[in-house]
């Protein structure tokens, strides 16, 4: 148990370690993050009025943004140079119908669900229950996308499912401490089960839950020790793209090392260095 734990942390330092060199070459990339942002809240003003036709643009829009986001952070994991614009606009169409795919397979069911639940009592618990399972199970998809070769959203999903069966202790761990100070709040669970309903409709595939996540951790954090509420907002603003970068990298390179190996083989890699 002790040597298990000690590879994991062991783990957790070297993914660390590579995050930080990551992001101090994609500089450019957290710049690129905040103009998807502020384009993305452009066009979902522009949008909303115009119904069907106006969620079909904003789902394209999305779908483009979180491509080229995912480009750029493989390109900032692998890349032994800066990040340049450059980059920024030859990101974009890279993996745009791999969203598109993940997105519209799970939008059947969900849309499903919404329907069949209205009429049923336990219909938000029985819906928060699907969306918080698909949002454990499908957590890595956007890793998936980016790093392993598929040949369908299918494959996509079936490699998040069998990847969270075989790592979900190392992979969560890091997640439950960053969101931890949110579910000790009073209203923790409540806001948990929000986070994951929004998440676990998208598969982490929506732009605005590449946000959410930093923006509601840090929040939890700092009313945790005490910062004052009104100040929030400005701390927030300018915190939230960074720690969407470091989460982004972190992930990425956290799902490099898990996939493909097993907690034996890590243990033994530890007992091999610890020797050597």
């Amino acid at each position: 148990m002790v040597s298990l734990v000690s590879a994991t942390l062991q783990l957790y330092r070297q993914v660390l370690s590579s995050t930080g060199r990551s992001l101090i070459r994609s500089w450019v990339t957290m710049v690129a993050l905040m103009v998807f942002a502020i384009l993305f809240v452009g066009v979902s003003r522009i949008a909303a009025p115009l119904g069907i036709a106006g969620g079909f643009i904003l789902g394209m829009v999305n779908a483009l943004l979180v491509g080229a986001t995912l480009r750029l952070i493989e390109q900032s994991l692998s890349a032994a140079r800066t990040i340049q614009f450059t980059d920024v606009t030859e990101s974009f169409g890279h993996y745009f119908w791999d969203v598109i795919g993940v997105g519209f397979v799970l939008w059947i069911p969900t849309m499903l669900l919404d329907m069949g639940m209205q009429a049923n009592p336990y219909g938000h618990f029985l819906s928060s229950a699907f969306l918080l399972l698909v949002f454990i199970l499908l957590n890595p998809a956007p890793e998936v996308i980016y790093q392993v070769r598929h040949d369908s959203a299918l494959e996509v999903l079936k490699t998040s499912y069998q990847f969270i069966l075989e790592h979900w202790v190392e992979w969560f761990l890091p997640f439950a401490i960053l969101i931890l100070p949110v579910v000790l709040s009073p209203s923790g669970l409540l806001e948990f089960f929000s986070l994951s309903d929004r998440v676990g409709r998208g598969a982490g595939l929506d732009f605005f839950q590449i946000l959410l996540l930093p923006f509601t951790a840090i929040g939890g954090w700092l009313s945790y020790v005490g910062f004052d509420s009104e100040g929030q907002g400005i701390v927030l603003l300018l915190l939230t793209p960074p720690m969407a970068m470091v989460i982004l990298l972190f992930r990425g390179h956290l799902f490099a090392s898990l996939h493909g190996s097993s907690r034996r083989q890590r243990l033994f890699s530890r007992q091999f260095d610890t020797r050597h």
